[in-house]
């Protein structure tokens, strides 16, 4: 059973998906553009009242429809089989599968906020540049039909931000597809907590509204138009660190991740233990690529 005044399912739920994740059936309630890179959609529905985001980096998949779908193709969702019955389905039929964040949560009436980085969708991106999440959705609109896959339980494996107890200040790195996790992070750190962060993003007007308290000290760097590097590995190695025990948290590009990570551990001194590090896309490579990997990875 859950706990008092948890939302969520019971552990012997046949709905469950790796004992912590099920499947919701949802709908795009608004969108809002957040600058030129950056929209927020907003999904909603009844069934995502059994969803339990545990805040911070909530992750979790997300279902897409090709164009001229009215819903995603998926196979049956019942059991542990449903991810190679999805792979089982012609590729250019099945739901175009990708992983989010819960930028935030609300209930009454049940609806959370996933904030979608544009890239190859501009008036100026060469033609065929932007993926299928990204035209997806730059042309969403009330009443789309998704699927996702998130946590039924508040408190998952899928939540990687988890300071130690004795964190004396934390550390944040991340791009423009990690943002929406930075912020969430942001949301749920007490306002006395010592916070560096360091935010890279494509264009200035991508810069937005972050929660502020006179601790959080709050870094925007805005990436070079076709400079394919990442400013967040200078600004983390010149910067002035506070002392005493850090706890950093570092998603984004994988190949910058990795050097911000060997960086923090070599140079700095960080206790590697205490560095919690995600590569969210990497450079030339989809998700299918690192999805097909991970998989082969986890068989071999």
């Amino acid at each position: 059973m859950t706990r008092e005044g948890e939302v969520g399912a019971a552990p012997d739920d046949p709905g469950l998906v790796s004992g912590q994740f099920r499947f919701f059936d949802a709908q795009v309630v608004r969108t809002r553009r957040l600058g030129p890179t950056l929209t927020r959609i907003t999904f909603g529905g009844p069934p995502l009242a059994g969803l339990a985001s545990g805040g911070r980096d909530q992750s979790f998949s997300l279902f897409l429809p090709h164009p001229g779908q009215e819903a995603p193709l998926l196979p049956d969702r019942t059991g542990e089989g449903w991810y190679r019955a999805w792979q089982a389905l012609p590729e250019d039929e099945r739901a175009v599968l990708r992983s989010y964040t819960i930028r935030a949560q609300r209930r009454n009436p049940d609806e959370v906020d996933v904030d979608f980085a544009l890239h190859g969708t501009g008036p100026d991106d060469p033609p065929g540049t932007a993926g299928p999440a990204s035209r997806w959705a730059a042309g969403a609109a009330p009443g789309d039909r998704v699927v996702l896959l998130g946590p039924a339980f508040a408190d998952n494996r899928s939540v990687g931000f988890r300071p130690p107890a004795d964190t004396d200040w934390v550390l944040l790195a991340a791009d423009e597809t990690a943002l929406p996790a930075l912020g969430g992070i942001l949301d749920h750190l007490p306002a006395d907590t010592v916070v560096r962060a360091w935010i890279e993003v494509p264009h200035p007007q991508d810069i937005q509204a972050l929660p502020s308290h006179p601790d959080f000290r709050i870094t925007w760097l805005v990436r070079r138009s076709g400079d394919g590097g990442s400013p967040l590995a200078e600004a983390l190695r010149t910067a002035d660190l506070p002392g005493g025990t850090p706890y950093a948290w570092l998603a984004g590009e994988a190949g910058t991740v990795r050097a911000l990570r060997r960086h923090l551990v070599r140079e700095v001194g960080v206790d590697r233990a205490r560095v919690e590090f995600s590569g969210y896309w990497r450079r030339g490579t989809s998700e299918e690529q690192l999805r097909a990997e991970a998989l082969a990875a986890a068989t071999a």
